[in-house]
């Protein structure tokens, strides 16, 4: 039986869960987040096994002081001794073309996600901190990293690359990324279980942030996040595609800065711009009350979605089977079925009953669909696991 500490670092926060892992069983011992790092009023708030969370306020001004903070909680119910913890992964947004899979920590690879700073800069160094943090704290454990990127590398050429002088791809790394990727791998590899085959699958993961994945034969060859997660399609707060010319066009009619053009385009668009609400709760409820912005915002959401599907089934050569995954992915009963319903000349048939479920695997479309639809709960945690245990194996 091993113990298996799965960290996601932000700039001020630090999500983890604990893994008991013996042959193929993954069970979550715990699970907590340190919040508000370098904070006066910092708490680390956690939960064993089924039980409730509760909250600890504890002095973090440094990833350090917070993972050694998490782990004498996690030494108050979860772990006899540090003895017990096997190994830790960690979840790192940003591997550029550096990292096609995920791999062993080493003072190399440390060196390698801290130079990608510039591509990252909220997310990079914060991982680089958490990882130093547990290295601190327990020099002789093994880490891994699992990055956002890595699933996306296989795309080919043709679909990362940007119609921009040379220069700037080799000199300034610019190019399609993607992003979700462990997401993106998770689910389309819990679908190929339930067709039969890896095949050909369209995975839509559907949060606050949003992005598909065109999945053949178990590699991405397409993705809609690019060079940053603001592009691709309509989310929460993010305005997803637009005319290239938009931002230069903004900065230059309301004096705006590169900075303020990001915010805006970043944290005041998407949904929230179109009718007022960034949570999907709110949208679909207000539609279903006839509200008139809730209504053209979730068509103009759907309408973004369906276009990337389409072009992905062109990409593809046919499709046969689409994803459903994360909070508005995995409980956006509206949005699903009128997703369904456009691509209906595909042969999908919506599964009225199976559709009203929230955030468990479900086929929503009927049994006699030519191409199946399913919603499957994202488990990004237990993927970073798995590589966790088959990289310290």
């Amino acid at each position: 039986m091993k113990k298996i500490l799965v960290i996601n670092c932000g700039s001020s926060s630090l999500k983890f869960q604990l893994y008991d892992v013996e042959a193929n069983t993954y069970n979550v011992v715990s699970k907590g987040i340190a919040e508000r790092i370098g904070q006066e009023n910092a708490v680390i708030k956690i939960a064993y096994g089924d039980g409730p969370k509760t909250e600890h306020p504890t002095a973090m001004p440094t990833h350090s002081e917070a993972i050694r903070g998490v782990f004498k909680l996690l030494l108050n119910g979860a772990l006899k001794s540090m003895d017990e913890l096997y190994a830790v992964g960690h979840r790192i947004v940003q591997g550029g073309d550096i990292f096609k899979e995920s791999v062993l920590v080493t003072d190399q690879v440390i060196e390698d996600i801290a130079s990608l700073s510039d591509l990252a800069p909220l997310h990079n160094p914060a991982h680089v901190l958490g990882i130093k943090a547990v290295k601190e704290v327990l020099p002789n454990i093994p880490q891994v990293v699992v990055f956002d990127t890595s699933f996306h590398q296989t795309m080919a050429p043709e679909a990362y690359l940007y119609a921009l002088p040379e220069d700037q791809y080799k000199r300034n790394k610019i190019r399609r990324y993607g992003f979700h990727g462990t997401s993106h791998k998770y689910v389309s590899e819990e679908c190929a279980k339930l067709i039969g085959k890896k095949g050909k699958i369209i995975t839509l993961h559907l949060g606050n942030g949003a992005s598909l994945a065109a999945i053949d034969n178990g590699k991405c060859i397409d993705t809609s996040m690019g060079f940053t997660p603001l592009a691709g399609t309509i989310m929460g707060t993010r305005c997803g595609d637009v005319d290239p010319y938009v931002p230069v066009y903004i900065m230059k009619k309301d004096g705006l800065s590169a900075d303020e053009v990001n915010n805006l385009m970043n944290k005041q668009s998407g949904m929230l711009a179109l009718c007022g609400f960034s949570d999907n709760r709110d949208i679909e409820s207000g539609m279903l009350a006839g509200d008139e912005k809730c209504t053209l915002a979730t068509k103009c959401y759907v309408h973004s979605l369906v276009k990337i599907i389409g072009s992905y089934i062109a990409e593809l050569g046919g499709v046969d089977a689409i994803v459903f995954t994360a909070g508005v992915g995995e409980n956006g009963v509206v949005m699903r079925k009128m997703v369904m319903e456009k691509l209906s000349y595909l042969g999908i048939k919506v599964d009225e009953e199976n559709n009203q479920k929230h955030s468990e695997l479900v086929m929503l479309s009927t049994p006699d669909s030519k191409v199946k639809v399913y919603m499957i709960p994202t488990d990004e945690e237990l993927m970073i696991a798995k590589d966790t245990v088959r990289l310290t194996a």
